[in-house]
């Protein structure tokens, strides 16, 4: 190699370990930190960018969604370590479905492996994850909706952490799923008009159980909610970040709940 070009490979390699120091140094802070406060106890992320993140670096869309589903794993990883005890993810909405069919097919394929697979992960089983689907299932396909019963049975003993996967899901609907069969009780007469408050609504949604979420994040830099928990988000604090979601780093998710901690939280009041 020649002196001059040696001299720069050895400059860039010096300027990459010192970045990388110092974003490992930053991670350790800023993890820190934000142990040291409120973390919350249900995190949704809307998780967008597969697509432009694949065209950006030369890949196919579905090179782009198996990024992001590796990206997800890693998520997983950090919200247990943090102690956040419900994640929900949008997966896969009602408009989704409107895609180019070999995309659909493929996220469709992988969908039915990551839910078998969920269903014999040792993590899963370790930690006490249940896995759950929330969505319109008569939309999905039999294999998927047989990889998902095989993953929610697995799980369902399990109340350590809970693990939602947003899939055939819209908000919308699930809101007008939840007004006919309330409107179904009452014309049966096993429920009062009068007796419909916002508690006996939310017992009818998708999320029935859950607690709703602290903080709903959304990756890509588009900043819009997409048809995604529009019940539940009533008083959820909003925090969007312009990395794609197969780059998001653990500093985002960090200070996306730094950003949650530094918020007053009045609920109206």
């Amino acid at each position: 190699m020649e002196p001059l070009k040696e001299a720069t490979a050895i400059k860039s390699e010096i300027s990459r370990v010192i970045a990388s120091t110092a974003y490992q140094t930053y991670e350790k802070r800023l993890l820190k930190e934000v142990k040291e406060g409120e973390v919350p106890h249900h995190v949704a992320v809307i998780m967008d960018g597969n697509r432009r993140f694949a065209k950006e670096f030369g890949l196919t869309p579905t090179e782009g969604h198996l990024k992001g589903k590796d990206k997800l794993e890693e998520v997983l990883d950090w919200c247990m370590e943090l102690g956040v005890k419900v994640l929900t993810v949008y997966a896969f909405s009602t408009e989704n479905f409107n895609r180019d069919i070999d995309e659909v097919d493929s996220l469709m394929q992988m969908f039915e492996e990551n839910f078998y697979r969920l269903a014999k992960d040792e993590r899963v089983h370790r930690h006490g994850i249940r896995v759950r689907v929330l969505g319109q299932r008569d939309l999905l396909p039999d294999n998927v909706l047989k990889a998902i019963e095989a993953a929610e049975s697995a799980t369902a003993h399990y109340s350590n952490f809970h693990y939602n996967l947003a899939t055939a899901y819209g908000s919308r609907q699930e809101i007008l799923h939840a007004i006919k069969r309330i409107a179904q009780q009452v014309k049966d007469g096993n429920l009062e008009v009068d007796d419909i408050d916002e508690q006996t609504f939310s017992n009818f949604l998708y999320t029935a159980d859950l607690p709703d979420p602290d903080l709903i994040l959304r990756t890509s830099g588009e900043e819009r909610v997409s048809n995604f928990l529009l019940w539940q988000l009533a008083y959820s604090e909003l925090y969007f970040t312009d990395v794609y979601w197969p780059g998001f780093r653990k500093i985002d998710l960090l200070r996306a709940i730094r950003s949650y901690q530094l918020r007053q939280r009045r609920f109206g009041k």
